[in-house]
């Protein structure tokens, strides 16, 4: 009987670790999202705009894929939620690596879906393209 309980427990509290370390479901409702990939310019335009728009304090990214150009640049694509915004942001490591020395060293494996807490970059754009630079992040909730 008290081995039972403890499996039951333990399952339960494995179900609810599972669940709170997942990254919230977001439905997109931007068609210009659904047109262009992550990686255009049309759809960073786009998301600078709705990020000069939104409640800031009430967004949330995680983590998605690593990818590096012939091991030269290197590229953190993370979904971006939350007041009424659901993208994807692709953001360009250079400089800066603060709080992502893991990710980086292991190029992305094992950090899907993980939280990036404070994360913060700037936007360099002009009339031929729009990037987003990695600055840092405080901490990463995997």
């Amino acid at each position: 009987m008290k081995k039972n309980l403890i499996r039951i427990l333990t399952i339960f509290c494995l179900f609810i670790f599972v669940i709170s370390c997942s990254r919230p479901v977001c439905k997109n409702t931007n068609p210009i999202f659904d047109k262009y990939s992550p990686d255009t310019k049309e759809y960073k335009d786009e998301l600078v705009k709705q990020l000069a728009t939104v409640d800031m304090s009430r967004i949330t990214y995680w983590m998605d894929i690593y990818r590096e150009d012939d091991s030269v640049q290197k590229y953190i694509q993370a979904h971006v939620q939350g007041d009424r915004l659901c993208a994807k942001i692709v953001l360009v490591v250079k400089g800066s690596v603060k709080g992502i020395e893991g990710i980086l060293r292991t190029k992305g494996m094992g950090y899907r879906g993980a939280g990036l807490k404070g994360l913060k970059f700037d936007i360099k754009q002009n009339s031929t393209s729009t990037d987003f630079i990695f600055q840092e992040v405080s901490w990463i909730l995997d």
